[in-house]
C-alpha cells in the first residue's frame, strides 16, 4: 500500500487520463469505478454505452459519472482515421482505417497517439499481440530504442525488484539487451528503486565461456555507452548478483555484485520462468508487464488478472505517462 500511495502522489491533481479499452468486461468496470471515485485519474471506457451500463448494471457496479467513448459514434472518427492512414504511411487505406479503427484496441491506441488520452491499459480479454500490434504500428518506440519490453515489479513486504525482459521478446541480440537494461533503470526509477542493474547468465565474469555469456558480456558495454552513469554489470549469475558474499567473491570490486534490485535477463524463457518462481515459490507479489520503451505508456494486462491489478497497473500507467 505504501508504493501505491507513493505512486499516486506522483499524479496527483494532474488529470491525467487513462483509456480502458474494454469496456464491457466486469474487471475493468469495477476498476474504472474505484479510480473514478478516487479521484485519481481519469478511466475512460471503449465501447457501447448502453452495452457498458448493461454490464455494470447486471454486475451492480456504479459507473455513474465514468466517461465512456463509442468508437461507431465518435464526432473524431474522420479525423482518427486520416491520422491513422498517415501514421501508417501507405501501409493502411482509408477503407482498411475505418474497419481497423472499430477494432477497440486500435481505437484507444489512437485515443492515446491523438493525445486524447495520456495512456491505455489492455489484455483482460486480449492476448498480448492483440494488445502491443496496435501499439508498435502506432506508438512505436522512442528515439534510440530498437525494441519495446515488458517488465515486472516484484514486491514483498518491504523489498523491491525490477525483473526484464518477462513478457515480449523471445530472444534478443546485445544491443537490444542494452536497450530493455537502460529502460528498466528508468522503470525502477519509478517505483523509488535507486537501480543497481545485473545483466543475468549463468556465468560470472568470464567463468564459463559460451557464445550466450559473450552476449551478456557485450551487452553489458553497449549499455554503458548508453548510460555511462548507470551502476550496472555483468555478465553475472544471480547468487553473484543477490548475495554479497557470493558477489564478493566471484566479482571483486563490483558495485553492483550482491547488492543489484534490477536483474536483465538473458532470453524470454529465463525471464518468464524466473519471476514465476520468485511469485509462486518465493511468494514475491508480481506486478505488471509493464511495457517499456514506447513513445506513449500502453500497459498489457494478463488475461488472468483481477479488478486489483486493473486499478494497480492503470496508476502505473498513469504515472509512466507524467515521467
Amino acid at each position: 500500500m505504501e508504493l501505491m500511495e507513493s505512486l499516486k502522489a506522483q499524479i496527483e491533481g494532474k488529470n491525467v487520463r487513462i483509456v480502458l479499452p474494454e469496456g464491457k468486461e466486469p474487471r475493468i468496470l469495477e476498476a474504472a469505478s474505484r479510480l473514478h471515485k478516487e479521484g485519481i485519474l481519469v478511466p475512460v471506457l471503449v465501447g457501447s454505452v448502453d452495452a457498458i451500463k448493461a454490464v455494470a448494471a447486471e454486475k451492480n457496479i456504479d459507473i455513474e459519472g465514468v466517461e465512456i467513448v463509442d468508437p461507431a459514434n465518435y464526432d473524431e472518427f474522420d479525423a482518427m482515421v486520416d491520422s491513422f492512414v498517415e501514421r501508417r504511411k501507405g501501409k493502411a487505406t482509408v477503407e482498411d482505417a475505418k474497419k481497423k479503427l472499430l477494432d477497440e484496441n486500435y481505437f484507444g491506441t489512437m485515443l492515446t497517439y491523438m493525445g486524447k488520452v495520456d495512456g491505455m491499459v489492455s489484455g483482460a480479454v486480449h492476448s498480448t499481440g492483440d494488445t502491443v500490434r496496435p501499439a508498435l504500428q502506432i506508438i512505436k518506440t522512442k528515439p534510440g530504442v530498437s525494441r519495446t519490453s515488458g517488465a515486472f515489479v516484484m514486491m514483498k513486504d518491504d523489498t523491491r525488484y525490477i525483473f526484464g525482459d518477462c513478457a515480449i521478446n523471445i530472444e534478443l541480440d546485445a544491443e537490444g539487451l542494452a536497450g530493455v537494461a537502460v529502460e528498466s533503470a528508468k522503470t525502477a526509477k519509478m517505483f523509488g528503486i535507486d537501480p543497481k542493474v545485473a545483466m543475468l547468465s549463468f556465468s560470472t565474469k568470464g567463468s564459463a565461456k559460451h557464445d550466450l555469456a559473450t552476449k551478456v558480456e557485450e551487452a553489458t558495454k553497449l549499455a554503458h555507452e548508453l548510460d555511462p552513469e548507470l551502476e550496472l554489470d555483468g555478465e553475472l549469475q544471480f547468487d553473484a548478483a543477490i548475495v554479497e558474499s557470493v558477489g564478493s567473491q566471484k566479482a571483486p570490486g563490483s558495485k553492483v555484485a550482491g547488492h543489484a534490485n534490477v536483474f536483465i535477463f538473458p532470453s524470454l524463457e529465463a525471464g518468464n520462468i524466473g519471476y514465476k518462481i520468485a511469485q509462486r515459490l518465493g511468494g514475491f507479489e508480481a506486478l505488471g508487464p509493464i511495457l517499456q520503451g514506447l513513445n506513449k505508456p500502453i500497459t498489457d494486462l494478463s488475461r488472468g488478472c483481477n479488478a486489483e491489478d486493473v486499478y494497480k497497473l492503470s496508476i502505473i500507467t498513469a504515472c509512466q505517462s507524467v515521467m
